[in-house]
């Protein structure tokens, strides 16, 4: 296809495809005359990537560079290259470390062993649930830590859940752009549900059948 028809049905502007493409981030079209080039599929699921990870995901122009890097290699397995999308689109915390920042460290990482995750305590992710756990500390509420397994459990179901979903897709693209669109907006519909969920618990506990 033309680079109008390919700007067409990725819903991205031509001068936008073109940045992409001196950025990197973007495959050059086969030139079918010195001054046109033409497109393929590949191109189309690269413009939905780059779109999921920098409206959806948040992420900067480098950030993205960093992804499409992994997703390029051939030798970078799809857990690493998972694990690059995932890890650049959890917030990331920087502050001084703290006592109760320290040991909710501490607390994440026995989680971490006890259950026995495959992950490291030291990823983006294991450092915003220690944020959080140190947050919570600090106003008064850090019993909350006693209820990590139980949150724990309900978080391995909705994992697995989550991998079973992205599993369908066998293009690295699609794996890729699944794990973003589905970490950033399935915490959303997650967050959502928790919500319902409260309210229903609550008159349950609270209400008068209501």
């Amino acid at each position: 296809m033309r680079i109008g028809e390919l700007s067409r049905r990725a819903g991205v502007s031509v001068p936008t495809i073109k940045y992409y493409v001196r950025e990197g981030l973007l495959p050059a079209g086969r030139l079918t005359s010195p001054n046109q080039a033409s497109y393929e599929e590949t191109h189309v699921r690269r413009l939905r990537l780059i779109r999921a990870l920098l409206d959806v995901g948040g992420l900067s122009v480098a950030g993205i560079r960093e992804v499409i890097e992994a997703i390029d290699d051939p030798e970078r397995p799809v857990h690493k290259v998972l694990g690059a999308a995932a890890d650049r689109v959890v917030p990331q915390y920087e502050g001084e470390r703290g006592d109760d920042l320290l040991a909710a460290r501490a607390a994440v990482a026995d989680l971490l062993a006890r259950r026995g995750w495959r992950t490291d305590d030291r990823a983006p992710a294991a450092e915003a649930l220690a944020v959080a756990l140190a947050a919570l500390e600090s106003v008064g509420h850090g019993a909350f830590a006693e209820l990590l397994d139980a949150y724990a459990d309900a978080a391995e179901q909705v994992a697995r859940v989550d991998v079973d979903y992205v599993a369908r897709n066998v293009v690295r693209e699609e794996l890729v752009e699944s794990v973003v669109v589905g970490t950033v907006l399935g915490d959303a519909m997650f967050a959502a549900l928790r919500r319902l969920a409260h309210v229903d618990a609550s008159d349950r506990v609270f209400g008068a059948g209501t």
